[in-house]
């Protein structure tokens, strides 16, 4: 490249997230650094990897989808950033991060996209290392135990889920589920169904019961029905840190690994974090987050 297009083409980025809520064109952004609109695709494409629409189009769904978690209405957030209608916005958003904004807004935490950066991007272009999930089939199984109903408006879910679990854990219920004699094993699962229109989701711990066996009364048992999910293990980590990983892996997952990842939320799944026996260490505690995913049509 020669270095003369190297600012040209930096400035162009910068321009680009100064005015996402704007109409942008290729032929005003070529002519905007004295380019032809067909000399202008061929160098930003050559050096972004991205056709220019394609470039503007994921710069506003990541700012987009920076401001979910916040809370605000998902079609004022929409309109903000140039997407006229409720629906054009959730299709473009499910093409790149593989799941509505609305269930984005349960699992990811909102963060700003990074300044642009030309050698960013061609450096992210290239590949690098990304955590990759194991893709697996299960079948249909219950959990039985406890649940909550929350919603991700204003980010309610990521304050009363957590102090779910620490209710769960300490007002005996953990104690005396562990004690039952129907458990097929001790694992724990955490476990999200289906949100409404509103934001309002269930959220559930439990474990699986035997196959047949009787649940008592007291417990909530929840169907978990069979699909193809991406299994993602968190990094090794201790104490308070382990909450840490296992919300950096959601954000992963919902801003690096979906967008490139070939695959979407499966409709009709449920997304579970599951609790066995590697976080009873004292240090290196890991979970895995299983993901129901389809292959993108």
């Amino acid at each position: 490249m020669p270095l003369s297009y190297a600012p040209v083409l930096q400035e162009t980025l910068e321009y680009i997230d100064a005015h996402l809520g704007e109409e942008l064109s290729v032929e005003f952004l070529a002519s905007r650094v004295n380019f032809s609109p067909y000399h202008f695709l061929r160098v930003f494409h050559f050096n972004t990897g991205y056709t220019v629409m394609d470039y503007v189009r994921r710069r506003r769904l990541a700012y987009a989808a920076s401001e979910l978690p916040g809370g605000g209405k998902v079609i004022d957030i929409a309109l903000t950033y140039g997407f006229e209608t409720h629906s054009g916005f959730s299709k473009a958003f499910r093409r790149l991060y593989g799941c509505s904004p609305e269930t984005y807004r349960i699992h990811a935490q909102a963060k700003c996209p990074e300044l642009p950066s030309l050698t960013h991007i061609q450096k992210y272009n290239t590949g690098g290392i990304m955590m990759e999930p194991k893709i697996v089939n299960r079948e249909a199984f219950k959990i039985a135990g406890y649940s909550i109903r929350t919603t991700n408006v204003e980010g309610q879910n990521s304050k009363e889920i957590p102090a779910f679990w620490q209710t769960y854990m300490n007002d005996g219920r953990c104690e005396k589920m562990h004690k039952e004699t129907f458990l097929k094993s001790h694992a724990e699962y955490g476990a999200c169904f289906a949100m409404d229109e509103n934001g309002a989701f269930t959220y559930a711990i439990g474990c699986e019961p035997q196959d047949g066996c009787a649940i008592p009364e007291g417990y909530e048992v929840f169907d978990i029905p069979a699909r193809t999910y991406a299994v993602f293990s968190t990094p090794p980590s201790d104490g308070a840190g382990f909450v840490n990983a296992i919300q950096g892996t959601w954000n992963f997952v919902m801003n690096e690994w979906f967008p490139k990842s070939g695959y979407e939320y499966a409709d009709g799944g449920v997304d579970f974090e599951l609790y066995d026996e590697r976080v009873m260490s004292e240090t290196g505690k890991v979970c895995d987050i299983y993901i129901p995913v389809s292959k993108k049509g």
